[in-house]
């Protein structure tokens, strides 16, 4: 006679362990997989679009110029260098993240150019719009996505190198992105 007792064990096709807990509907692993889309998408496009600003202007952003100059007064040393550095990191970090391109890279060219950002505003407090609480938003999400991986709608499904995500290549990329800024920092006056 069959149990009428729900199943506490996950299907062994998936990919993912389904975890069914007695009484829960279980949870399409595409689900999953259509957050982690939208979670890049929108990092990684809005990160993009700063990084157009700092290059080319975009979006009422300084150019190579004005940025350049904002960075020297935060105490950069060779703005201009540093804007087109941070300019060309956050756009092309921002669509690799977008499309799901080497992933763990990306998350962590994201997450040393935001190190960087929270050390400006770190005097202003918390919350915006002189805090830190944006610029730790994005780091924290572009961290997450370096080591939770792409997700299934991603371009490194079909690279045969980083199809398979592992959590120790999110979180060596983490780790180079934060040397990285620590690096950047110290040449900060």
């Amino acid at each position: 006679m069959p149990s009428s007792s729900p199943s506490t064990t996950a299907p062994t096709t998936s990919a993912r362990p389904n975890r069914v807990t007695p009484g829960a509907a279980e949870t399409s692993p595409h689900a999953y997989d259509a957050g982690l889309l939208l979670l890049r998408l929108v990092l990684g496009l809005t990160m993009a679009a700063h990084g157009s600003q700092k290059l080319f202007g975009w979006f009422g952003g300084g150019g190579i110029d004005g940025t350049g100059q904002f960075f020297t007064a935060s105490g950069y040393p060779a703005g201009n260098a540093m804007a087109v550095v941070a300019g060309l990191t956050e756009t092309a970090g921002g669509l690799a993240l977008a499309i799901g391109l080497l992933t763990p890279l990306a998350g962590a060219a994201i997450v040393g150019t935001m190190v960087n950002a929270i050390a400006v505003t770190w005097g202003g407090g918390f919350f915006a719009p002189k805090g830190s609480e944006y610029e730790l938003l994005l780091t924290a999400g572009a961290a997450a996505l370096a080591l939770t991986g792409p997700g299934r709608y991603a371009v490194d499904r079909f690279l045969p190198v980083v199809r398979a995500h592992r959590l120790a290549y999110g979180a060596a990329a983490v780790v180079v992105g934060l040397v990285t800024a620590g690096v950047i920092l110290l040449l900060r006056k």
